[in-house]
């Protein structure tokens, strides 16, 4: 009886090219969650507060230090631009990169609550060392002065004392924020019963919350704090962040006693090492008619966790499947494994596959996010050389122009959720109105309608910098013709954004939640990465011949607009890969709910 609650049967006639042949009889679901100690009751909404705070809070910190981060390096630090926008994009490389490293220690060690609790102090350790850089002057390179006789300004470059301190302080910061990214969003699912249909709408309900509090965020920071560290001082700038990181880790510890805490799995990435070593021993044998085989797909929990939704058996990728196959002594007397290198649960296999099918979809995300890392970057220059007065008496920071995207998102945000997503529904008979693949397609098709614009408008800026500039190079045009370019990156934001957000948490399972949301940051991290490369290759190329530099310090001899218009060919080219990708993928999602339907209709009879 033990070996036959760990296996599934197959008819020896079935094709193995089917996927109903891979289907498991219907298992007592039961057996997994009839213990009072596997159904635990979860603080729900109550823990909210202390989680949606925080979270908001440290945004808060953490953006409002960094969103500016470009004019600093370039006023106090007295760096070109190229060499402060590749410092940039290569620190939110890197923290994004290290995403991975939190969520492997969340899951694998020491849980998400106190990975986001040591990762929130090393963030703090970060805002600390970056805000002495604006008190401490010897921390930084002396003021530009001018010269008396050739009256041109001189800047003192920083010194590698200097540049090592602040790159100490990003480095603490990009260690802590790779260990809160992950683990946020997963934390707060946790804290719901994903098991009920209140519990699951609860769930969307925080990701929207979540996402609100975050826009709202930046919002504040794009007008009040970036306005402190343009108007008032970039000590009082950087201050009132780091003072607000101390207020969100004293909030988050004030909630330990509310939050349900998960407890550390084990590695997914050894699980997906057994899978691949168990598939390879057994690379000989067929799914079918072979005497050595039972016939049977082991389909237990290996880990003895409680398992609340199963992904869905597929016909992709058979050969994996050979890892769950239960041949001569691969279980003990009890039924229990006996070498999980050997042996792995068909869920195991399913999750590899899952994983697998998604890679493709995820690579594409690093030219689309490339656009992503323009908005802090030339998007922040053009905005110096334009026309920010907004009155006679007020001029708007120049890093205060993503505020726009932010606007737009604020917006459209609401509009689609209640309006636009209600509507298609009625079109397209969809429980989401358009599926994830087609959300991020046109989040795809917003970001080379976001470069192809930016070019343009640059094309007109340069023209009019050129003609009626200022003694400064500041054109006479206003910063508002940057609304139509930052319009399209805030829609990029809603579909593309959030479509590969909603991807990675409906395709993976509970337990990989942590990875899933690294994926998103590791397409980040691959946007930045390119775009820095993208950069260096063009600034070295470019400017030969007597030809101006694409990507020169002055950026109205420069050619910027070709740079956008090279990123929305390279965006052209990545929505037919998307498009090609996408036409012969299969969702996991629905099964997957439709699994903890049936446990929980199970319970109520």
């Amino acid at each position: 009886m033990a070996r036959e609650k760990c296996f599934s049967n197959l008819s020896s006639d079935e094709s193995s090219e089917s996927s109903d042949a891979l289907l498991p009889e219907k298992d007592d679901h039961l057996d997994l969650l009839d213990s009072s100690s596997a159904i635990q009751t979860k603080p729900g909404w109550k823990a909210m507060p202390y989680i949606l705070a925080n979270e908001s809070i440290e945004k808060m910190a953490t953006y409002g230090l960094t969103t500016n981060f470009m004019v600093y390096l370039v006023r106090k630090y007295h760096m070109d631009q190229v060499s402060a926008a590749n410092i940039l994009n290569i620190w939110t490389c890197g923290y994004s990169l290290l995403t991975v490293v939190g969520a492997s220690v969340a899951d694998f060690y020491l849980g998400k609550f106190l990975t986001i609790a040591l990762a929130s102090l090393a963030t703090l350790v970060g805002m600390v060392t970056i805000t002495l850089t604006a008190f401490v002057p010897q921390l930084r390179p002396p003021p530009c002065f001018i010269d008396g006789q050739q009256h041109l300004e001189h800047c003192i470059s920083n010194t590698k004392t200097q540049l090592g301190f602040l790159l100490v302080g990003l480095s603490w910061l990009a260690i802590g924020t790779g260990g809160i990214r992950p683990c946020s969003i997963p934390f707060g699912i946790d804290q719901f019963d994903s098991t009920t249909v209140e519990g699951r709408k609860s769930v969307l309900s925080y990701f929207n919350w979540y996402y609100t509090s975050s826009t709202v965020v930046m919002l504040i920071n794009q007008t009040l704090v970036i306005y402190i560290q343009d108007s008032v001082s970039w000590a009082w700038g950087f201050s009132i962040p780091t003072l607000l990181m101390s207020c969100a880790i004293a909030l988050f510890l004030a909630g330990s006693k509310i939050y349900h805490q998960v407890k550390p799995e084990g590695s997914t990435y050894v699980s997906f090492a057994q899978v691949l070593v168990a598939a390879y021993k057994k690379r000989h044998l067929k799914l079918h008619d072979e005497e050595r085989v039972l016939g049977v797909f082991s389909d237990v929990s290996l880990d003895g966790n409680v398992v609340l939704s199963k992904l869905p058996l597929t016909a992709q990728l058979s050969s994996l499947k050979k890892a769950a196959l239960v041949v001569d002594d691969d279980l003990k007397d009890d039924g229990s494994c006996a070498n999980p290198w050997r042996l792995c649960s068909i869920q195991q296999v399913e999750e590899v596959i899952c994983f697998m099918k998604i890679l493709p979809i995820w690579a594409s995300g690093g030219i689309c996010f490339m656009t992503y890392a323009q908005e802090g970057t030339f998007v922040v220059s053009q905005a110096l050389k334009m026309d920010r007065h907004i009155g006679p008496n007020f001029q708007m920071p120049a890093g205060s122009i993503k505020m726009m995207s932010l606007i737009t998102l604020c917006i459209c945000l609401p509009f689609y959720d209640r309006v636009l997503q209600p509507a298609l529904k009625k079109i397209t008979k969809h429980e989401n109105g358009i599926t994830t693949l087609q959300r991020i397609g046109l989040g795809y098709l917003f970001s080379i309608l976001f470069a192809a614009v930016a070019g343009l408008v640059e094309q007109q800026r340069r023209a009019s910098a050129l003609s009626h500039a200022s003694a400064d190079g500041v054109a006479s045009m206003s910063v508002f013709w940057l609304f139509p370019q930052l319009m399209f990156l805030g829609l990029f934001e809603l579909f593309g954004v959030v479509g590969h957000i909603e991807l990675y948490n409906k395709e993976f399972p509970e337990k990989m939640r942590s990875i899933a949301n690294s994926l998103f940051y590791l397409c980040v991290a691959g946007g930045t990465y390119l775009s820095t490369l993208a950069v260096s290759i063009v600034y070295r190329v470019t400017g030969k011949h007597g030809q101006p530099n694409w990507l020169g310090n002055d950026i109205n001899a420069g050619r910027l607009d070709y740079f956008y218009f090279l990123i929305a060919a390279l965006g052209v080219l990545n929505f037919v890969y998307l498009w090609s990708c996408a036409r012969g993928y299969t969702y996991n999602y629905k099964a997957n709910v439709n699994v903890v339907e049936t446990i929980q209709t199970d319970i109520l009879v």
